[in-house]
């Protein structure tokens, strides 16, 4: 079964290789997502993020709780430079909402049943029974990857600027994070993948031996000196086009 559609912004794909799979996963997969965009997006006045920012909602529903912990936490984490609440802001829980949402959605097709799928959101990728093979995009060639890696049942994320600019700010300094050209992270969820590949984004170059320390838990990073960095366990090989450390 293949499905794509557009939802919060991004094109969202699902492959599932499991025979005779039903649909009415996928359909619930999307609803979900569509539920969460309605919900957490702060571009929509109406939306719940919205309505607690402006002081309209005194307790937050217990899916915002949790993404709103994570946000905290990840402020903690890296002493501000990834923050949800930056000033002269609204509250945007974006980098946290967009992989634990497909995370939770994902969670929807393992409970109905799917052993072998991949799940693309925007680029960051879900990978179980795999193995599947996940191409990195080159930070400054759209036609080329960087990297291609082998994976099963882990999550790919990255943070870039080639797509949407200097859109990452560093919480401390309230300034464009433009250390790093792109980050990318593997971890065995997508909520953490995505939000530690945004975090490490936000610290710069520091941000590639602090991603590489968290548990499970590897790297690879292109500097704005267009250096190569990547932990030691990272399970792919460089495909061609950027200098090596």
């Amino acid at each position: 079964m293949r499905r794509v559609e557009h939802v919060m912004g991004f094109p969202v794909s699902v492959r599932i290789d499991d025979e005779d799979f039903p649909e009415a996963p996928v359909d619930g997969l999307f609803a979900w997502l569509r539920e969460v965009d309605a919900r957490f997006s702060p571009f929509r006045p109406e939306s719940e993020v919205s309505r607690l920012d402006r002081g309209e909602v005194r307790e937050p529903s217990p899916g915002l709780r949790e993404v709103l912990d994570l946000c905290e936490e990840y402020r903690i984490a890296t002493q501000g430079a990834f923050d949800a609440r930056l000033p002269g802001r609204g509250l945007d829980p974006c980098a946290v909402v967009k992989g634990w949402s497909v995370q939770k959605g994902a969670d929807l097709l393992s409970a109905a049943g799917a052993r072998r799928f991949c799940l693309n959101a925007g680029g960051d990728v879900l990978a179980y029974g795999g193995p599947w093979r996940v191409g990195v995009r080159h930070p400054d060639h759209a036609d080329r990857l960087c990297t291609v890696l082998d994976v099963t049942d882990r999550a790919v994320a990255t943070s870039a600027r080639y797509e949407r600019g200097d859109h990452i700010l560093d919480g401390r300094t309230g300034r464009p994070a433009t250390g790093l050209l792109s980050m990318t992270v593997v971890a065995p969820t997508l909520t953490e993948a995505d939000t530690v590949a945004t975090a490490a984004f936000a610290l710069g170059v520091a941000g590639v031996e602090w991603a590489a320390a968290r548990d499970h838990c590897e790297v690879f990073a292109v500097d704005a000196g267009r250096r190569v960095l990547r932990s030691a366990g990272f399970p792919g090989a460089a495909a061609g086009g950027v200098a090596a450390a």
